[in-house]
């Protein structure tokens, strides 16, 4: 986990600019997905430590340290503010469903984990196919909107989530997202710096 954490770090200096001025698009509506986006917006802080240990942690509505986390943490995080608390929600699908999960193969487990299940981008993208929308992988930004979840793999070997806010990039044609991938809870133009894998739409009308 350091091994990674050190990676992600160094390749941040090389994809990561100056904080953009981004463009508010606003929000007419009372969407769950448009209070996911404020929710998101509201956990912003760069001060947040990236911290990809393992911590035991209480069950439900567990968190880690606050001034830490990773990119996993934030869409916990964001969900948990409206009232959707994922450790649970991910945890009683993993009891009822394990073999569709990639536990097995990727870390060799046989039983669920409540500390760490739902921590794992992997699960995530399982949980959110299954239990919310999956939506289509397109180069089309416009494809992309508020509330929504995309997931990437950074050189094709780390996995990654973000969650999709009413904000645009400065050129007005990108929303931007809240993620953490090593520089704290931020908010950033970045959805086409790396290869997204997965897109998602997950809340309590689905």
């Amino acid at each position: 986990m350091k091994t990674v954490h050190f990676l992600l770090t160094l390749l941040l200096f090389v994809t990561c600019g100056q904080k953009e001025a981004e463009i508010e698009v606003p929000l007419n509506s009372d969407t769950f997905e448009n209070r996911l986006s404020v929710a998101a917006i509201s956990i912003i802080d760069p001060e947040v430590v990236y911290t990809p240990n393992y911590i035991p942690i209480k069950y439900p509505n567990g968190d880690v340290p606050a001034k830490t986390g990773v990119c996993t943490d934030v869409v916990i995080r964001a969900y948990r503010k409206l009232g959707i608390d994922l450790q649970k929600e991910v945890h009683e699908d993993m009891v009822r469903n394990f073999s569709l999960y990639p536990n097995i193969k990727k870390w060799g487990l046989h039983t669920t984990d409540t500390n760490i299940d739902h921590r794992r981008v992997p699960n995530l993208e399982v949980f959110f196919g299954r239990k919310g929308n999956k939506l289509s992988i397109t180069e089309n930004a416009n494809d992309y909107k508020t509330g929504e979840l995309v997931t990437w793999m950074i050189s094709g070997k780390y996995p990654h989530i973000g969650i999709l806010t009413n904000k645009k990039s400065p050129d007005g044609k990108r929303m931007m997202i809240v993620h953490n991938v090593g520089t704290g809870q931020v908010l950033e133009d970045c959805l086409f710096r790396w290869k997204i894998v997965g897109h998602f739409k997950y809340g309590k009308k689905n």
